[in-house]
């Protein structure tokens, strides 16, 4: 059989050709489908949006009913003005200087020796940065965006390192847990120092000044006990 230079150019070329026309009906076809189902789509939208203001909704109801729970605590002392003077029972006294000074965020207040049942009543629940001064008069809660107050040194039970309260859980010992009582009711107020290390010194000097720390483990058992 005898083959020609014209059939062997021819069949070369065929070759060649083939493999490239699968090829170049896959460059021709789409790479992405038009979207059509543009009200379906929509509307996905539109309900996670309505579910999502739901639940913010209830977030909020639930914070209220529990604040109206708590309307009989009454509201925390304010904090004096700078420069002001302080009642000593024997007349008045200048301002007297801090003995420690702290500055970190306010994680919240719970009934003491309960760190998840939260106190929202006057602002008391609102997380924010916070700054705290300690003396002989008691302990200034300074929040910038949120309600200041007071807690008399008199009203001080206490203090201790913790790892958590209302819902909020840090480290081990991350956390400077104060108690204090507030209308007959006592509470645990949870603050956490920019610096840590400073955490020692305040529960050596709240405990020094309230004759605390009280035993929070015993008032748990008896709300438990008794519920």
């Amino acid at each position: 059989m005898t083959v020609t230079t014209a059939t062997l150019t021819t069949l070369t070329a065929t070759a060649l050709a083939a493999p490239l026309t699968p090829l170049a009906d896959l460059a021709a076809e789409p790479r992405s489908q038009e979207v059509t189902d543009w009200a379906d789509r929509i509307g996905w939208v539109v309900g996670l949006l309505l579910f999502v203001a739901l639940l913010y909704w209830l977030m909020r109801q639930g914070w209220k009913w529990r604040g109206t729970l708590q309307s009989d605590l009454p509201e925390p002392a304010a904090v004096p003005e700078q420069g002001t003077e302080r009642d000593t029972g024997q007349g008045t006294a200048p301002h007297e200087p801090p003995r420690l000074t702290l500055t970190g965020r306010y994680h919240g207040s719970t009934t003491a020796g309960q760190w998840l049942d939260r106190i929202v009543a006057h602002g008391l629940g609102t997380r924010s940065r916070a700054e705290l001064t300690l003396t002989d008069a008691g302990l200034d809660v300074v929040r910038p965006g949120a309600r200041d107050f007071r807690i008399p040194a008199g009203d001080l039970r206490g203090a201790r390192l913790d790892k958590g309260i209302a819902g909020k859980v840090l480290t081990e010992n991350g956390l400077l847990v104060i108690t204090w009582e507030l209308g007959g009711r006592l509470l645990d107020s949870g603050f956490r120092a920019d610096r840590a290390a400073e955490h020692a010194a305040w529960v050596e000097r709240v405990n020094e000044l309230s004759g605390g720390p009280i035993d929070v483990a015993a008032i748990r058992h008896d709300k438990e006990g008794a519920a």
